[in-house]
């Protein structure tokens, strides 16, 4: 069964900081079953965007599983900030976590798979 995405997001936020780094939720979206797209910034000033991976990306061994894929990768926030924004006109329900997290922190809380 898998966790409610207001759980979800909350557990995150929560690890990130008991670990050291920040986490803030930019956007609520559907507290049941709101997709979530997240946001790392690094020290240098690079910002990925990563979003859900598609549905052929699940393993049936592990279906309840969240997966993301890397949507974009930019020194330039205007560019993140509009790919936000035409995901939310297509799906108004999106969540936005944003982490300032090392890599190694990162991969422990969103697991990350190539399309």
């Amino acid at each position: 069964m898998r966790v409610t995405t207001d759980f979800w997001v909350s557990s995150i936020v929560r690890r990130a900081f008991s670990a050291g780094g920040f986490a803030a939720v930019a956007r609520r979206g559907a507290s049941e079953a709101g997709a979530v797209m997240i946001t790392q910034r690094d020290r240098m000033g690079q910002t990925r965007l990563y979003g859900p991976a598609p549905q052929t990306s699940y393993e049936d061994a592990k279906p309840d599983q969240r997966l993301f894929v890397e949507l974009l990768n930019s020194d330039d926030e205007q560019s993140i900030h509009d790919k936000i924004e035409r995901e939310l006109r297509f799906d108004p329900d999106i969540w936005v976590v944003e982490l300032e997290v090392d890599d190694a922190l990162f991969a422990e809380l969103v697991n990350v798979t190539t399309p």
